[in-house]
């Protein structure tokens, strides 16, 4: 039985199962259309249809296994309405039948991927629910062979889709649930590959098809860190004179559109006033660029025009570099008349989500190999490097080692337009939330080393730092300790 035909039976046995499918069940218009892709058999991403590098070898996975973690944070940390105060940290091991055992780390944001599953359940039954995902894929793949770790993740997505609106119970489950339960999984799949094929760097790791949107050598990364709503003016302000010139900063506050708006635009004058002066060397202006993440609370586009034209009453609209998501993902509006470059993070979940608001206007993607796996990340960046929209490295409050796995794929993104010289951008918060963070750097083996430190707002990236891929395959004694022989 091929694939399609698979998924179209496993479909079909699920709703013969009880699975709340279809109009009789009350379903939304979205949940309806995407049972629909499943019974034709359609995915949610676009197979590949690259050849792997020369000679890689068929991999035999004999041995998986899975463990976590919980972090607690300093302070509940709220968006899109809802408010985490711990992140679980999980660990996906892979062993091959030539005796390499690898594993991968993944954070785990139950509310960033999909905000139902978190309202729906406590915050720990939505952690274990995302869980249940990774342990479902390390069952499916143990036993199987694969050719190269895109591949392998294209064999089993669809089918774990489906086995997470199960599991949730939520016909509408965003693509994003799964691909954060996988990054993991796929993490070890890329560690496992590169053992197997005698690959020691990163650049080496890429599929040809890949790399001309992974060709830059940054030799430095903007540190963007993250300034939520209740963070004070005189904090940003701070991390100006400290270096940082490029700072995320939350809009669309809690409150009907009205109050969201008025407290926005007052929020938005408070930072002009206190750092639109500042000067930076890193952008053509010489100003500092103003990045705000709306999470998809803007319901109209006339709302967000009124916010951009009390910008531009003050004097900051130039200054803005960027605004994420400021719709949720059903609000189909073209963006390309805003004036501004608009970004997609939470709703490029697949490639083929990518090209759906590349049409619709946007004009930058925020990559997460972090969230969305490496497979996927690479994929995305593929689509956006042909249709020459830049992309960047955001991130989801992750643990030091995966802040590496980001900054690796940040430094060989193309420019971002307005930003001068050899400097990638990639955010990194997790100082600013966890806490117990200095101790999750003594879980980093390489979080000594100079490039991992920020020095004046940005990571200074040497020739050691790509001799050694930034660290990535250097596994951690601590995560090592949780399986029941140290990987090597």
């Amino acid at each position: 039985m091929n694939r399609r035909k698979f998924i179209k039976s496993s479909s079909l046995l699920a709703a013969g199962g009880g699975i709340a499918f279809g109009a009789e069940t009350g379903c939304t218009p979205s949940s309806r259309n995407r049972d629909a892709r499943l019974q034709t058999g359609d995915t949610f991403h676009t197979p590949s249809t690259f050849t792997g590098l020369a000679g890689e070898k068929t991999i035999r996975i004999t041995e998986t296994d899975a463990n976590f973690e919980r972090e607690s944070l300093i302070r509940p940390f709220g968006f899109k309405g809802g408010a985490m105060r711990e992140i679980w940290q999980t660990a996906a091991l892979l062993g091959s039948e030539n005796g390499h055992r690898k594993f991968g780390i993944c954070t785990q944001n139950v509310l960033w991927s999909d905000p139902a599953v978190f309202e729906a359940h406590s915050e720990s039954a939505g952690n274990a629910l995302m869980y249940n995902i990774t342990a479902r894929a390390l069952q499916m793949i143990k036993g199987q062979t694969f050719r190269n770790p895109v591949q392998l993740q294209e064999d089993i997505l669809d089918e774990l889709w489906q086995y997470g609106q199960q599991i949730t119970g939520n016909p509408d489950l965003k693509e994003t649930f799964i691909l954060n339960a996988l990054v993991g999984v796929d993490n070890a799949a890329w560690l496992l590959y590169c053992a197997e094929n005698d690959i020691r760097h990163f650049d080496d790791m890429i599929p040809v098809a890949f790399r001309p949107a992974l060709s830059a050598r940054h030799s430095k990364i903007a540190a963007i860190p993250l300034m939520a709503y209740n963070i004070p003016v005189q904090e940003i302000r701070d991390a100006v004179d400290a270096g940082y010139f490029f700072m995320k900063i939350k809009i669309g506050q809690a409150g009907t559109q009205d109050e969201m708006l008025q407290k926005d635009m007052a929020r938005l004058t408070e930072i002009h006033q206190a750092i639109g002066h500042a000067h930076t060397e890193y952008t053509d202006s010489g100003r500092l660029p103003y990045y705000f993440d709306a999470n998809g609370r803007y319901e109209e586009k006339e709302t967000m025009l009124r916010f951009l034209d009390h910008a531009q009453k003050i004097g900051a609209f130039d200054q803005i570099a960027i605004i994420e998501e400021p719709f949720a993902e059903e609000k189909k509006f073209d963006v390309g008349d805003l004036g501004v470059r608009i970004v997609s993070d939470e709703t490029a979940h697949t490639d083929i989500h990518a090209l759906e608001r590349i049409r619709m206007g946007y004009t930058a993607i925020a990559l997460k190999p972090i969230a969305k796996t490496m497979s996927m990340s690479m994929k995305v960046a593929r689509l956006a490097y042909e249709h020459d929209v830049p992309c960047f490295c955001a991130d989801l409050t992750v643990n030091p080692i995966l802040v590496e796995w980001n900054k690796i794929v940040a430094a060989r993104l193309s420019p971002f337009p307005g930003i001068r010289g050899s400097l990638g951008l990639v955010e990194s918060n997790g100082h600013q939330n966890y806490a117990r963070w200095d101790v999750m750097l003594g879980h980093n083996p390489t979080s000594d080393r100079p490039w991992a430190k920020v020095k004046d707002g940005v990571y200074i990236l040497d020739e050691d730092y790509y001799r050694q891929s930034g660290g990535i395959f250097e596994q951690s004694p601590h995560y090592a300790s949780w399986f029941d022989t140290k990987p090597h």
